[in-house]
């Protein structure tokens, strides 16, 4: 059984975030002693999938301990089988009832998706293309709703794709889509905003209560 609902895990998130931005963390399970309960097992209530970009920490955002989160990270949180399967472990097997995909403002990824776009861009290393290549369709929604020829909004292609990338886990992956139905699972899509080091719940599939 999970050790926590949705809304639950949510709420400690929340919480957790809280004290990160007010500047009173606890740092909570970090001693010896959960070290040593956390050798035979792990039950984390959250799995978070995010960029990983270096200012992003999610223990540290989310002021947790060893064992409360099951990170996955890459750089733009780009969707994979490898992420989808690590994941599907979270739900299926750590019994993990919340996702998080966990954007940022300033990001590498996004910028570099971006710029790709221009005409006179240079060619991109073919890895790092492949990476980003899964953002550059956010990149040419957003420029479709913009008026006018400049580049569009960073912020706006970053929450475009961290939409897309909610629904992207919903629909590769039936596990995922099951649990969520069943009420299980959620998974909530948040932007995190380095200057404020607050992150900001943008899309939630399945429920999560009211804030």
């Amino acid at each position: 059984m999970p050790t926590s609902t949705p809304a639950g895990a949510w709420r400690e998130m929340v919480q957790g975030n809280g004290r990160f931005i007010a500047g009173v963390p606890q740092h909570p399970r970090q001693d010896v002693e959960r070290r040593g309960q956390l050798v035979g097992h792990q039950e984390p209530n959250v799995a978070l999938f995010g960029c990983s970009d270096s200012r992003l920490a999610a223990e540290i955002i989310f002021d947790k301990g060893l064992g409360d989160l099951f990170v996955v990270r890459n750089a733009g949180q780009i969707i994979s089988d490898s992420v989808i399967g690590s994941l599907e472990y979270a739900v299926a097997i750590l019994r993990t009832p919340l996702i998080v995909v966990l954007g940022h403002d300033e990001c590498g990824a996004v910028r570099a998706a971006i710029d790709c776009t221009q005409d006179d861009a240079e060619p991109l290393p073919p890895h790092i293309r492949t990476l980003i290549d899964p953002i550059v369709p956010a990149v040419h929604r957003v420029r479709s709703r913009q008026d006018g020829d400049g580049l569009p909004d960073p912020i706006e292609v970053g929450r475009e794709h961290l939409r897309h990338t909610v629904a992207g886990l919903v629909e590769h992956s039936e596990l995922m889509s099951d649990a969520v139905a069943a009420g299980t699972l959620a998974i909530v899509g948040a932007n995190y905003r380095l200057l404020e080091g607050m992150a900001v719940p943008d899309v939630v599939v399945g429920n999560i209560g009211t804030p």
